[in-house]
């Protein structure tokens, strides 16, 4: 659960940059960080998947409790993923919030 201990700052924000069958719940997405972007599903950090043809959002995030999902689905337009050739690419919490909200989110390509 999001608490006052938790520090946006603090939490790294990973967008995959292929996307995934968003039929994945909890278990097959924490595989696909663990098998595709080489991280620890369970480090704190967030994950961000979308689907194929852009419209739905899934975040995967430990939350030092338990696994939560927040899920969302654009009724009009796809949402604008930053592109690269790396497996992921690290976002800001202000740049995450950008791409929730259907702006254009930057990020920075790293892993």
């Amino acid at each position: 659960m999001i608490n006052a201990k938790t520090n946006a700052r603090d939490v790294q924000i990973w967008v995959a940059s292929t996307p995934v069958d968003m039929r994945k719940s909890f278990d097959g997405l924490a595989e696909v960080v663990r098998s595709f972007l080489g991280h620890d599903p369970l480090s704190g950090s967030m994950f961000v998947f979308r689907n194929r043809r852009g419209h739905l959002v899934k975040v995967l995030w430990w939350d030092d409790a338990g696994l939560a999902i927040f899920y969302k689905r654009l009724e009009r337009g796809v949402f604008d993923f930053p592109r690269s050739a790396a497996t992921a690419v690290e976002l800001t919490s202000g740049e995450l919030l950008r791409l929730l909200s259907g702006l254009r989110a930057a990020g920075r390509s790293v892993a």
